[in-house]
């Protein structure tokens, strides 16, 4: 089945598929770019990578390694003058490798909204001084956006440049790409995917600068992320981001199993990445072994039994999303509990869980108050409504004085018992 018969049979508006074999890139397009300009999608056209930007901001941090700027086991604030956060031990703890690798313990997310300007990663990082530290550094790993935002700013810091210029420089320059733009003001000047939720294109194209490490605003084509791959699988100095760094990673739903530093490690030893980003979803997955990488990009929320054909076609094996049993067994005591970030306490009950926001900006956002969920396995739980195509799954980890869970892994990121 071709692209053009997958775009239709999954409802998705444009995608593009590019493959690397043997060294050799080979892609394709079809679709529009939006259901609302109808826009024909072509194989130099760009899409948002979403959270796969979190292996170009590595790639940034393993070059300064390589050059001996940095090393990646000292605390950050050794090259990162001012650096600071609310809690003393972890602004004097968290290193270059915690954060690669999701287990600095700072949050997922946070929202101080810091403007569009040059400057807007700097005071970002700089208003952590004042939040909530999520756990000790080393903790546990917690999949963490904020953490990412911090690398950026640490190489902002020791190139003495913004963030987007030191991709330019470092990156899409020597790699002679083409189509990846590091800011919506590169963005315009090609043809550009527009995401769609629920077939309805989605505004705003992207957020706050502050964000943009982690995945918010480069994008480009499928050909030109497999290039940056190749250029992977071929630098002897960035071989070390793809040696397992976790073994233990909790179940969130898909087939990762372990990670390297930024990149993911599935069950049968793939690498690769996923991005969501403003109604589009990206895809790769990476299989050394067979000298083989594919990218599948879509501009829609339900854009992953797409990439699962294509990916199946090369035969990749991507686990479908887990659905909840037909005839689940009860959510056990043990796992009843209220469990924190600095936005949300999330109370697991029964088969309920209750979020309370904690603050008036989290009162703020459009969250569900209850979700229904059952019992998947010994210590997983699933919602039993599908959210963007699928169920989420959550893991409950460790356990306390009392053999009460410890941990709510939700969504890849750590709740702690309240």
């Amino acid at each position: 089945m071709n692209l053009r018969e997958l775009i239709e049979k999954y409802d998705v508006p444009g995608a593009q598929v590019a493959v690397l074999h043997d060294g050799e890139i080979h892609d394709e397009a079809a679709g529009v770019l939006s259901l609302h300009t109808k826009v024909e999608t072509t194989t130099d056209s760009v899409f948002k990578v979403g959270s796969i930007t979190k292996l170009w901001t590595a790639t940034l941090v393993a070059q300064l390694a390589a050059e001996g700027a940095l090393d990646l086991d000292q605390p950050v604030k050794n090259r990162f003058p001012g650096f600071q956060l609310s809690d003393r031990h972890a602004t004097e703890t968290i290193t270059a490798r915690h954060l690669l690798t999701h287990t600095s313990g700072i949050a997922a997310n946070h929202f101080t909204d810091t403007g569009r300007n040059d400057d807007a990663l700097e005071r970002f990082v700089a208003t952590l001084a004042d939040e909530e530290q999520l756990l000790p550094p080393g903790t546990l790993f917690s999949y963490s956006n904020t953490g990412f935002a911090v690398l950026g700013r640490l190489v902002e810091v020791v190139r003495g440049k913004r963030f987007h210029q030191a991709l330019r420089d470092h990156l899409v320059t020597p790699l002679g790409l083409t189509t990846v733009a590091t800011d919506p003001y590169e963005a315009i000047l090609h043809r550009v995917a527009v995401g769609h939720t629920e077939g309805t294109p989605t505004t705003p194209w992207a957020i706050s600068y502050r964000t943009a490490p982690s995945g918010s605003h480069l994008a480009m084509s499928a050909r030109d992320l497999l290039t940056f791959v190749r250029h992977h699988l071929t630098d002897p100095a960035l071989a070390s981001l793809r040696e397992p760094q976790l073994d233990d990673v909790p179940e969130f739903g898909d087939s990762i199993r372990g990670w390297g530093l930024a990149w993911m490690i599935f069950g049968d030893g793939d690498l690769g990445h996923t991005g969501n980003s403003k109604g589009q979803k990206a895809f790769l997955r990476v299989i050394p072994g067979r000298n083989l990488a594919v990218a599948v990009f879509t501009n829609s929320t339900t854009g992953e039994p797409l990439a699962q054909e294509v990916f199946a076609a090369h035969g990749i094996d991507m686990a479908p999303p887990p659905v909840p049993p037909a005839n689940p067994a009860p959510v056990d005591d043990p796992m009843h509990g209220t469990y924190r970030t600095p936005l949300f306490d999330i109370t697991l009950t029964g088969t309920s869980l209750l979020y309370h926001p904690r603050t008036e900006l989290a009162a703020s956002f459009n969250v569900k108050p209850r979700t229904e969920v059952v019992r998947l396995g010994d210590d997983t739980i699933i919602e039993t409504e599908p959210r963007f195509g699928g169920h989420r799954v959550m893991s409950l980890i460790g356990s306390d004085e009392n053999g009460r869970a410890k941990y709510l892994h939700n969504g890849a990121a750590a709740y702690r018992i309240a």
